[in-house]
């Protein structure tokens, strides 16, 4: 989300979506990114603006991503915007004999046979990460998730967002996990994605440390904590600065200053861009909340060390909405004092105090968002249908379904 004009907190935001280009017979992956973005603008380029949204490239050639072109106002209705750009997608991959595929991770791509990376504009960046952190593996090359970007100006700003965000992040894999299945087999994480992410920069730690983002409250206090080691720490690996900016960065939230804002990556992306944008709405009221200090305040929110909030959500990864929480403090945070609760209670309180009335009340994504509290998260969803020990032949039919929720811009019930 890059703009010309300083944003403050909530003014506007930013959503990145990335899917999977799958054969539309075998659900294979097909590396053909290039080729579709080639319909569309005539050339190998790596973004084709298309009004309030652009479609662009990603490091693994089968993955396509759409994202809005700019801050948009609000995210009210946005999910329609993508599921135009979804349809057309689906229209120009017909041609090739090929769909888009949602979820965070393909169910039987082998990443270390099948990865193929991006060879037009910016493959320099793409083979560096590749020479330094060996992308073949699913950490890298088996992995779609939403961002969501949420604006700043100045440090006070900062701090509270960042504050905000960091204590939301060990919640997310409870409200959106999409991820159950890799390798052909069931795992025994609701989100896998995230357990292979955490892995993916071990050559340079400091790049992802905890995943939660250490506590900082202003951009020198980031540059000192987080950058300055991450680029001290890669230069020996990377002599030309190639990897030598603020992207490098692969924490969970990062903080984009050069487009005033933080950048939420841990979201998997869901089965259609309706589900999407009900879990962005969620998450971007808790987060506003927070940052308003309705439950606790600045210094309560800062005073949780990012080792604490990884623990949590590792948990959360596991279990998904069932994941127990037995720390007082972290719920009191979200004003559930003196009580445990699952992850997934979690959620359905803050969906009561925050939306109230309004839930599901002649607005789509408050409707979806409240079947999906109901009916669990999308990896539950996908388990319940594909059984404790599925075939090929049975995830094959449960995840076409989910291309067909993709393409009709439904949920998976």
């Amino acid at each position: 989300m890059s703009t010309n004009s300083p944003l403050h907190l909530f003014q506007a935001f930013g959503i990145e979506l990335e899917y999977m280009i799958v054969d539309r017979d075998s659900l294979d992956v097909r590396p053909v990114t290039d080729r579709l973005l080639h319909k569309l603008a005539g050339s190998y380029i790596n973004e084709v603006e298309r009004g309030d949204l652009a479609w662009s490239n990603e490091l693994a050639l089968h993955v396509l991503e759409f994202k809005t072109n700019g801050p948009a106002a609000g995210l009210g209705g946005l999910h329609r915007s993508f599921q135009r750009e979804v349809e057309e997608a689906n229209r120009l991959l017909a041609g090739e004999g090929a769909c888009l595929m949602p979820t965070a991770m393909h169910p039987w791509m082998d990443p270390y046979r099948e990865l193929k990376l991006w060879p037009h504009e910016y493959n320099p960046i793409y083979e560096a990460y590749n020479r330094i952190f060996d992308c073949r593996g699913h950490g890298w090359a088996n992995l779609q998730s939403m961002h969501l970007n949420l604006p700043f100006q100045g440090d006070e700003e900062f701090g509270r967002l960042h504050a905000a965000i960091r204590v939301v992040l060990p919640l997310l894999p409870a409200l959106a996990a999409s991820s159950p299945v890799a390798d052909g087999e069931l795992k025994s994480f609701a989100d896998y994605r995230l357990e292979v992410y955490r892995g993916n920069s071990h050559a340079v730690p400091s790049v992802l440390g905890w995943v939660v983002p250490e506590a900082v409250s202003s951009r020198a206090e980031y540059q000192q904590k987080i950058f300055q080691p991450m680029y001290r720490d890669i230069a020996p690996h990377d002599p030309e600065g190639i990897l030598a900016d603020e992207w490098l960065n692969s924490r969970g939230a990062i903080a984009r200053f050069d487009r005033g804002s933080i950048e939420i990556r841990l979201v998997d992306v869901q089965e259609c861009s309706l589900a999407d944008l009900a879990l962005a709405r969620m998450v971007t009221d808790t987060v506003r909340a927070l940052a308003d200090e309705r439950w606790a305040g600045l210094e309560e929110l800062n005073a949780w060390d990012e080792k604490e909030l990884f623990g949590l959500m590792m948990e959360a990864a596991r279990e998904g909405e069932e994941a127990r929480i037995d720390s007082p403090g972290y719920l009191a945070l979200f004003g559930m004092e003196g009580r445990t609760a699952t992850a997934g209670e979690v959620w359905q309180h803050l969906h009561e105090r925050i939306y109230g009335d309004r839930r599901g009340k002649a607005d789509e994504q408050l409707a979806a968002l409240a079947r999906i509290l109901e009916a669990g998260t999308l990896s539950t969803r996908i388990r319940r249908r594909v059984g404790p020990a599925p075939d090929r032949p049975r995830l094959k039919q449960v995840y076409r379904e989910l291309t067909e929720c993709l393409g009709e811009g439904r949920l998976l019930e």
